[in-house]
């Protein structure tokens, strides 16, 4: 058994969004979701073997209730009782809406089957991830990625290289965590919002339009798909009670900004998760132009340039 492994690894970011649980118990996803890899921004996860377990998130103690599943889980997989002591932090802001949570548990499941030396499957990592946060099934992957509804794992759909050209810009709107987490948030919606059982249909059938665009590396069509998506969640969390709204002001200039630059044939397809934060597709030959237009829009805005990003690298 190994004493110290370092472990990053890449958000998940959903183009067609998995909002709402088929099983709490089991953290099984009710929508299925496609999602790339963003290269670039990484969750680095240091894991010691320790007497107990121990968590501190960018310097901060963690509680463990959300990690023990994944903990125990592994212990007995292993046949070994041993603690896990934890020090992770992220290079972008966390619980702000970027998904750092796939890419933490991403991290921290690798890093803890290293150290108790398993031999498993991206696959099998991908179902253990799963338990502590379903979009972190999608981040033991690279490049493109299939969650299905009520899977136990994800897929990888195709590799970093399979869209090279791909860019995703992210305009950091705000940098405080959000103050409605996404689990409750979610439940809040499944069991408040009239709307539920309408998005997790349409999700549904969002997906085949999606998968053929990607497919075709069809940025138009896929950006349009994303929209959707997108919109319909967060019009279901509005109709929650009370209402969750995520976005700011600034979230709304971004999303109107980028509609303007697709009136005038610049591809800038937007897209929220649940968080003030816009992530926008486009192609690298757009990049510029799009970034001189926020830049103006916004001066104090950040700007992060994300290519299609790797699976998770133990260093």
């Amino acid at each position: 058994m190994r004493e110290e492994v370092v472990c990053r690894a890449s958000p998940s970011l959903a183009l067609v969004k998995y909002w709402g649980k088929q099983s709490t118990r089991k953290n099984l996803p009710a929508t299925p979701s496609l999602a790339v890899t963003l290269g670039g921004i990484y969750t680095r996860t240091r894991v010691k073997t320790a007497p107990s377990d121990s968590i501190r998130l960018n310097e901060q103690p963690a509680e463990l209730d959300r990690f023990s599943h994944l903990f125990d889980t592994l212990r007995r997989v292993a046949g070994r009782d041993v603690g896990f002591q934890v020090e992770t932090e992220n290079n972008f802001p966390s619980s702000a809406g970027l998904a750092s949570s796939s890419s933490g548990f991403a991290a921290l499941t690798v890093a803890c089957a290293r150290i108790l030396e398993l031999d498993l499957s991206a696959a099998q990592l991908s179902a253990l991830a799963r338990t502590g946060s379903a979009s972190a099934a999608r981040s033991l992957f690279g490049g493109f990625t299939l969650l299905p509804a009520g899977g136990h794992r994800a897929e990888q759909l195709y590799g970093p290289e399979y869209w090279p050209e791909l860019r995703i810009l992210i305009a950091l709107v705000s940098h405080r965590a959000k103050a409605v987490s996404s689990r409750d948030a979610m439940e809040a919606t499944r069991e408040t919002s009239p709307y539920y059982r309408a998005w997790l249909r349409n999700a549904g059938e969002l997906l085949g339009p999606a998968l053929r665009a990607l497919e075709k590396r069809d940025i138009e069509a896929l950006g349009t798909v994303a929209r959707l998506s997108y919109s319909r969640m967060h019009a279901a969390l509005l109709a929650s009670s009370p209402p969750v709204l995520y976005w700011l002001p600034a979230t709304v200039a971004v999303i109107r900004e980028c509609a303007h630059l697709r009136a005038e044939g610049i591809g800038a397809w937007e897209t929220l998760d649940a968080g003030p934060q816009v992530k926008i597709l486009c192609l690298d030959s757009d990049v510029e132009v799009i970034r001189e237009r926020l830049g103006a829009l916004d001066p104090q805005l950040q700007l992060i340039v994300a290519p299609v990003g790797e699976g998770p690298v133990c260093e």
